[in-house]
């Protein structure tokens, strides 16, 4: 079913409303509609047509946001790739992009007929992104224009639009949270202000002179922004906080300094968030470190033991629904008796230790809290004798003397039950991340395979 181009459509209606500003431009909605129309004539006469994917490892700024509304106008897809990815892995990634191409019939024939449209196809692919690989190898998820669009009327239903709404992206485009901002602001007619490579003084910046209403950011750059010093944000409505379970350290911060932190939840399957807290229950002890309600038109369950959290609606990519119609998230949690939910962590990050059960997430937060450590990520290692043993991977604060094995257990032990205290600390100057800023737990397994611990504090109970 076809839609009208939502820049086309604003250049009509607002010609000189602000669309996009990036390295020092901007283009109002005219000039972007005239960009996306010279980059669509230019990729026809390349032969890219309907079912056709482009590929592209620009960083956000004016002309990914050309190619962007440019690719859909001419049946395409487009694939976004991390500009710095290296050139053997860009090319497997690549591979496995035109692979996927569907064209309905030959694409010389395609091509031969392809002029650039201001009418929009719904159901066809109109993203197709990698995921960020945290466990594992990538994966791509093919996005519809109509997944997009259901993801920014259920965004808008909950924040609400206001025609001077500037949304900072900080985050890559080729994932779903920093492209999201991109559609979204297009969608809405309003304009997205965007840092082609995060920066924190910049986004410091941006937030304290009250050039951003709205901001998307993962905790760590959160923690980053506090610990920069970030004094206010006097525009801003709302800073969206995805990305897993958020220290609860960091949330009293942001309540103490009233900045409108919405916990939210998402992934790329659902073309962003599914759940989000409202502005008013951002700063509510009984709410905060929730994830929030589904949005309008999500559905949510949990099933199964330890939970997994299930979703199905109109954003959710059809290749993602498993049999039963439900996207099986491979995220634990639960839903509460106010229909809110509560991330754990990962199903894989479920670490089964004399047969307890171990949240990942829960030990890294007490880790965390210690004073003198900056950030830890925990997996679990094969152990002869508890099938999996608890293994910390811990930065210190800096400055000061990193905290000793004893003293991490210990610790822990004040906190958590005995069986949940690592078996073992690593030390890491910093800890392995996706360019969205997740911990790449495989790549802590990778590194540090084979080495012992230099102590073993007190073995848990079985």
């Amino acid at each position: 079913m076809p839609l009208d181009d939502p820049v086309r459509r604003h250049a009509r209606e607002r010609p000189d409303a602000l669309a996009l500003r990036a390295g020092g431009r901007e283009l109002t909605y005219a000039e972007l509609d005239a960009e996306a129309e010279r980059v669509a004539r230019g990729l026809a006469e390349t032969g890219v047509g309907p079912g056709s994917r482009v590929v592209t490892g620009l960083p956000g700024g004016l002309e990914f946001a050309a190619l962007l509304h440019a690719t859909p106008r001419l049946g395409a897809a487009l694939v976004p790739l991390a500009p710095s990815l290296p050139a053997p892995e860009r090319e497997r990634l690549h591979e496995i992009a035109v692979a996927d191409t569907s064209t309905r019939e030959p694409l010389s024939a395609a091509a031969a007929r392809t002029a650039p449209s201001s009418r929009l196809d719904l159901d066809a692919p109109h993203t197709l992104i990698f995921t960020s690989g945290t466990t594992g190898a990538p994966k791509p998820v093919t996005l519809t224009y109509a997944n997009h669009l259901a993801s920014a009327r259920a965004s808008a239903a909950n924040l609400g639009v206001e025609p001077a709404d500037r949304w900072l992206c900080a985050l890559p485009v080729h994932h779903v949270g920093g492209l999201a901002i991109l559609l979204r602001s297009a969608i809405y007619g309003t304009a997205a202000i965007v840092h082609e490579r995060y920066g924190t003084e910049a986004v410091r910046a941006s937030l304290e002179s009250g050039e951003a209403t709205l901001v998307s950011l993962v905790a760590t750059q959160l923690r980053r922004l506090r610990e920069a010093g970030l004094a206010c944000a006097p525009a801003l409505r709302a800073a969206l906080l995805g990305g897993g379970p958020v220290p609860r350290d960091l949330l009293a911060w942001a309540a103490e300094r009233g900045l409108p932190v919405l916990q939210t939840y998402g992934m790329t399957e659902t073309a962003s968030q599914v759940a989000t807290l409202s502005a008013a229950e951002a700063l509510a002890a009984g709410t905060r470190g929730s994830a929030g309600r589904p949005l309008n038109g999500v559905e949510l369950r949990t099933r199964g033991e330890p939970a997994e959290v299930l979703v199905r609606g109109p954003m959710v990519s059809r290749g993602a629904l498993a049999p039963d119609g439900w996207l099986h998230t491979g995220d634990r949690g639960t839903l509460d008796d106010n229909g809110y939910l509560w991330i754990e962590g990962r199903l894989d990050d479920t670490i089964v230790t004399g047969g307890e059960n171990v949240a990942a997430a829960e030990v890294e937060e007490a880790l965390e809290v210690h004073p003198a450590v900056a950030e830890a990520a925990v997996v679990g290692r094969p152990d002869r004798n508890w099938g999996e043993a608890v293994v910390a991977y811990v930065v210190a604060e800096a400055p000061g003397p990193a905290p000793t094995d004893a003293e991490l257990a210990v610790w822990c032990r004040a906190r958590l039950a005995s069986f949940k205290v690592p078996k073992r600390f690593h030390r890491l100057a910093a800890l392995p991340r996706t360019a969205s800023g997740k911990v790449k737990r495989h790549a802590l397994d990778e590194r540090h395979r084979g080495q012992e611990p230099a102590r073993r504090p007190g073995r848990p109970r079985p």
